[in-house]
This record gives structure tokens, C-alpha cells and sequence, in this order.
């Protein structure tokens, strides 16, 4: 008994997320390649020389080489050690303010949004792994998972639950996509031009379907004030600092995936906690 409740802690959760953001990395550099995340295994990515397994620890493998390719010098980014950092966190600070099973929801929500993001900053595209898959494992929690949509623990142990849960959860997916998609639409007629991808749609499908219909329409105008708030800055920098001129302007294509992403796994953290009342 004293080594599950040694387990079950948000240390442990942190070292079980780093691990997990480690695989992340992959998915990330990988999918968009249309190459398999199983095989080769690590590689270095400047010189190809395989990184053997004690250099590849999330976290303190790039520490201990300080940034740096043991095989050919070359830098290796940030971002990795970032992911694997995050992905730690988010898994540590659901364990620690959710109930098990919504926590559970949680880490698995997280790594969908955490791929969306970095994906779509780096190729303005959302695969449908992350996006329609994730909308079929959040329906998928949404019924085995009663109080990831219903408050109401006393409602929970019953098969009627389980259903309610689920129709939340796809009223969710299919009102929430609607909605961004009508805007999509909307501001394309108004803008004449293409103002959000599909993948943007999809992506609010899954959302939705973790997050039910009420959160997800605030996801997205919180999206739309997280993007407002980054970028306002970034253009007004323009008439300070010339050479910003020719990387940020007016009507340049913004990924709105990353917004969407960071919107929701804030807002789901607030729903679901005891310490702040969404609803």
C-alpha cells in the first residue's frame, strides 16, 4: 500500500509526463512527415548517429549535454526540453487539483493540445490524429467517464450517467465546430478571403467533446483574446523596430491552432476544479 501511494503522487506524475513528452517530441517532428514514430528510433537529427538510451532521459539528457549533440556538437533546441518539461507539469498539476478520473482525462487532453499547438506553429496544419482521433477518445472518456461532463457526484454511479456524459460530450464536439466554422465563414464572405483552416474546425470537435458546449464557446472568444493580446504588441513593435516590418504585418496568416490550444487546457483546468466554479 506504501508504494502505490508512493506512486500516486504528482512527482511521480511529473516524471510519467516528461517520459511521455520525451515520445511527444517525436510525434511532433515526425507525423507531419508522414514518418513513423516507432522506427528509426532516436536519432540525432544534424548528423543521423543514434542516441543511446542514457543520453535520451527526458529532461536531464539534454541537460547533461548542455544543449549540445554528443556525436556532432550541433545544437539541439529548446523546444525539446521544453515539451517534455510541460507535458511533466500539466501531468503533475492534474493529478494534484483533479478527481483520479478526470485527471486521467486531463494528461490525455493535454498531449493532444500540446501536439496540436507545436504542429500547427510550425506547419499551419492540425493532423486529424490530434484532431478527429481526438475527438473519438474525448466521446470515449465522455462515456466511460461520467464526471468529465456531470457535477453532480451523487448522478455519477449510474448507466444513465454515462450516457448524459456522452451526449454532453457530443453536443459538444458538434456545436462547438459549428460554430467556429460558421464564423470561418462569416469572416471569409466580409474579408474575401480565407480567414481559418479546417483543421482550426476540427480541432474545436475535440475540444469540444472534452470539454462539452458551455466551455467550448468561451475556448474559443478566449482563443481570440489570447491571440488579440500576442500579436497586438508584435504589430505595434513595427514602428519602433524597422526590420520587425518584414515578419509581422497586417493580414499575415496567424495559426489560430496554438490559441485554441492554450484557451482550452486553461479553461479546462478551471472547469474542473474545486477551486474555481466555471459553471
Amino acid at each position: 500500500m506504501m508504494r502505490l501511494e508512493l506512486l500516486l503522487t504528482w512527482p511521480s506524475f511529473f516524471v510519467m509526463g516528461a517520459i511521455v513528452g520525451s515520445f511527444l517530441n517525436v510525434c511532433i517532428v515526425r507525423i507531419p512527415r508522414e514518418e513513423s514514430v516507432v522506427r528509426p528510433k532516436s536519432h540525432c537529427m544534424n548528423c543521423g548517429t543514434p542516441i543511446p538510451w542514457y543520453l535520451n532521459v527526458p529532461i536531464v539528457g539534454w541537460l547533461m549535454l548542455r544543449g549540445r549533440s554528443a556525436c556532432c556538437g550541433e545544437k539541439i533546441s529548446m523546444r525539446y526540453l521544453l515539451i517534455e518539461a510541460l507535458t511533466g507539469i500539466l501531468f503533475a498539476i492534474s493529478w494534484q487539483l483533479l478527481a483520479p478520473e478526470v485527471a486521467i482525462c486531463g494528461m490525455l487532453f493535454s498531449c493532444l493540445l500540446i501536439c496540436a499547438f507545436f504542429i500547427d506553429l510550425d506547419h499551419q496544419i492540425i493532423p486529424d490524429h490530434f484532431s478527429i482521433g481526438g475527438a473519438f477518445i474525448g466521446l470515449l472518456l465522455s462515456l466511460l467517464f461520467p464526471s468529465l461532463h456531470i457535477k453532480d457526484s451523487a448522478s455519477l454511479w449510474s448507466i444513465q450517467s454515462n450516457i448524459t456524459s456522452l451526449g454532453n460530450g457530443f453536443t459538444g464536439m458538434l456545436m462547438t465546430s459549428s460554430l467556429l466554422m460558421w464564423i470561418a465563414i462569416t469572416s471569409e464572405l466580409f474579408l474575401k478571403k480565407e480567414t481559418m483552416g479546417f483543421g482550426d474546425v476540427k480541432l474545436m470537435g475535440c475540444i469540444g467533446a472534452f470539454c462539452g458546449f458551455k466551455t467550448g464557446i468561451i475556448c474559443i472568444f478566449g482563443a481570440s483574446i489570447l491571440g488579440t493580446l500576442f500579436l497586438m504588441p508584435l504589430i505595434l513593435l513595427q514602428n519602433i523596430i524597422p526590420h520587425m516590418q518584414k515578419h509581422i504585418q497586417w493580414g499575415q496568416r496567424i495559426p489560430f491552432g496554438p490559441f485554441l490550444s492554450l484557451s482550452a487546457i486553461i479553461l479546462f483546468f478551471l472547469q474542473h476544479s474545486n477551486r474555481f466554479q466555471l459553471w
